[in-house]
C-alpha cells in the first residue's frame, strides 16, 4: 500500500469519554487536509489497551504535512491542557517500513462480534505484557466496515520475535481467530537490503535470497560505477591515497544503499519481494524479467556513454 499512517499513543486519564471527544476533533481537522483517507480513535476502559489516535493519508508527504501543521499543533496543545498528553513519539507506519519492534495486524471482524473481539484483544494484551520488552498494544476500530487494526510495540525486534514465535501466543490465537471472517494479515516490513519479512499464521517468511541478491546487484553496480566516475577522481585530485579513497568510497556507497537507494527500489519491487504476495511463479518470473531489463539498460548506459566511463578519467 502507498498509504501512510501515524499512530499517536496517549497517557491514560480518568476521562475516557473526554479523550474520545477531543480525539474526534483531531480526526475532523485532519479530514480537511489533502490526501486524507481515514482517522480512528482508541479510548478503551480496559487498562491493557492503549489510548490512541491514528490518521491515514494517501502518501507519506501528505501525512507529514498534517503532522507538521499549525492546526494539529494547536489541537495537541489543547489536548495537553485537558490532561491528554502523548506517551511516545508518533509511530509512522508504512508498508515495508515499520519502526523497530513494531508489528501491525489487520483483522476482518465478524459483524456482531466486535465486543467479543475486543475482549479477546484484552486477554491477548494481558498475556503479551508478561514478555520482556513489551511496550503496549493499540487496537483501532474501523470507521466503516473495514478491517480493525492492532499495533503491537516492543523495545526491540528480537523481543518482538520472541513473542511472535512463543507457545503462549500460538495457544491464545484460536480464541481471537474465532471472531474473524478470515485470518488476520500482517503488514509487511523490509530490511535495509531488500528482504521483506512477513508473519503468516505464526510463521515468519522472508524474501528468497536469490531475489534479494538480484536487487542488491541492481543497485550496487550503478552506485559503484557512478562513485568511481565522480568521487574517485575528486579524491585523487586531493591527494587521498588509493587505499583510503577506496574505503571512503565504500562508506558513501553503503550509506547511499542503506538509507536511500535500497529502500526506494524495495518499494518499487515490493510485490515481487513479498514472500506471500510474490510467492507465485508468475509474479516471480515477471519480477525477475523486470530486473533483467534494468540490468541490460544499466550495462548499455555505462558501455555507451563515454562521459560515465571512469577508466577514461584515471591518471
Amino acid at each position: 500500500m502507498s498509504a501512510a499512517t501515524a499512530v499517536t499513543v496517549f497517557h491514560r486519564t480518568s476521562d475516557a469519554a473526554g479523550f474520545a471527544l477531543w480525539a474526534d476533533r483531531m480526526g475532523a481537522a485532519a479530514r480537511g487536509d489533502d490526501g486524507f483517507v481515514d482517522a480512528r480513535v482508541a479510548a478503551y476502559r480496559a487498562t491493557e489497551l492503549d489510548w490512541a489516535v491514528s490518521v491515514t493519508f494517501d502518501s507519506e508527504e501528505h501525512l507529514h504535512h498534517w503532522l507538521d501543521s499549525a492546526g494539529r499543533a494547536g489541537l495537541i496543545s489543547a489536548g495537553a491542557g485537558l490532561g491528554f498528553r502523548s506517551a511516545i513519539a508518533d509511530l509512522i507506519l508504512l508498508e515495508g517500513c515499520l519502526p523497530p519492534g513494531t508489528a501491525v495486524f489487520e483483522h476482518p471482524v465478524v459483524q456482531g462480534r466486535e465486543a467479543a473481539f475486543e475482549a479477546a484483544q484484552v486477554q491477548l494484551s494481558a498475556l503479551v505484557a508478561t514478555f520482556p520488552g513489551f511496550l503496549g498494544t493499540t487496537v483501532l476500530r474501523p470507521t466503516g466496515s473495514g478491517a480493525w487494526m492492532s499495533v503491537l510495540r516492543f523495545r526491540t525486534d528480537r523481543q518482538l520475535a520472541d513473542w511472535m514465535h512463543s507457545k503462549q501466543r500460538t495457544e491464545a490465537l484460536p480464541e481471537l481467530r474465532s471472531h474473524l471472517l478470515e485470518d488476520f494479515s500482517v503488514v509487511a516490513r523490509s530490511t535495509p537490503f531488500g528482504s521483506i519479512l512477513r508473519v503468516q499464521d505464526g510463521t515468519t517468511r522472508i524474501t528468497p535470497r536469490w531475489r534479494t541478491a538480484m536487487l542488491v546487484l541492481l543497485v550496487l553496480y550503478p552506485t559503484v560505477m557512478t562513485l568511481s566516475r565522480f568521487l574517485g577522481p575528486l579524491l585523487n585530485e586531493r591527494g587521498v591515497p588509493p587505499w583510503l579513497a577506496m574505503w571512503l568510497s565504500q562508506i558513501v556507497s553503503v550509506g547511499l544503499m542503506t538509507w536511500l537507494l535500497m529502500p526506494a527500489v524495495t518499494r518499487w519491487f515490493r510485490r515481487w519481494l513479498d514472500p506471500v504476495d510474490g510467492a507465485g511463479s508468475r509474479v516471480g518470473l515477471i519480477g525477475a524479467a523486470a530486473v533483467a531489463v534494468v540490468y541490460a539498460a544499466t550495462l548499455t548506459t555505462f558501455a555507451s556513454v563515454h562521459w560515465l566511463q571512469f577508466w577514461d578519467y584515471m591518471d
